[in-house]
């Protein structure tokens, strides 16, 4: 019988967050009793972000994704995570993408984080390895126009969920919790809905 290699979710989280922020915990609580390993990796210097150190400590957390591995993003967590995964080498799968209030472009009430956006991901090969992609946005972010990220949708070829009057999907919002991004998760693992 062929070994498969164990379900792994990674959660980059954003600007001026940390792994405890938010709705991670929750999700790592989640999916952990499935037997999921559950990485959030605490990126360097949340407050004064430097794209290369973000996108290399999201590529040593990632390592080399294939079908059983999905990986999370909010925020600024979102455009590392397509760049971490466009200099991935190699053939490489990932079995789902879920980015929550996401941009790969400037948002205007946050221009201190346009270095990330600078050059654009590969967009193209992170759609062509990547089996389940999916956005999840609100329509009344004040932190990333909800236009950016409709359009990251877009340019993902992703399904777009919106959750109505979210803000920018943090816990000073109301989300400690975010279903959405968990059922999207737990069905790219294929495990059981809650």
């Amino acid at each position: 019988m062929p070994q498969t290699s164990p379900a792994r979710v990674v959660v980059l989280h954003g600007y001026q967050a940390s792994p405890d922020a938010h709705w991670f915990a929750w999700l790592a609580d989640d999916v952990r009793p499935d037997g999921v390993d559950v990485t959030v990796p605490a990126l360097p210097d949340p407050h004064a972000p430097d794209p290369a150190a973000w996108v290399g400590a999201a590529r040593a957390a990632i390592g080399v994704p294939d079908g059983r591995t999905v990986v999370v993003g909010h925020s600024l967590g979102c455009v590392t995570a397509l760049h971490a995964l466009s200099a991935t080498p190699g053939e490489w799968r990932l079995g789902g993408l879920v980015l929550a209030s996401g941009f790969d472009a400037t948002p205007s009430a946050v221009p201190e984080v346009a270095a990330f956006t600078a050059t654009p991901p590969d967009h193209d090969r992170v759609v062509a390895a990547t089996a389940a992609r999916h956005v999840v946005g609100s329509d009344d972010d004040a932190v990333v126009e909800p236009a950016l990220t409709r359009a990251l949708a877009g340019r993902l070829s992703a399904t777009f969920d919106l959750v109505p009057g979210g803000g920018h999907l943090l816990a000073r919002d109301g989300f400690t919790t975010l279903p959405v991004v968990r059922d999207r998760v737990r069905a790219a693992l294929a495990l059981d809905p809650r």
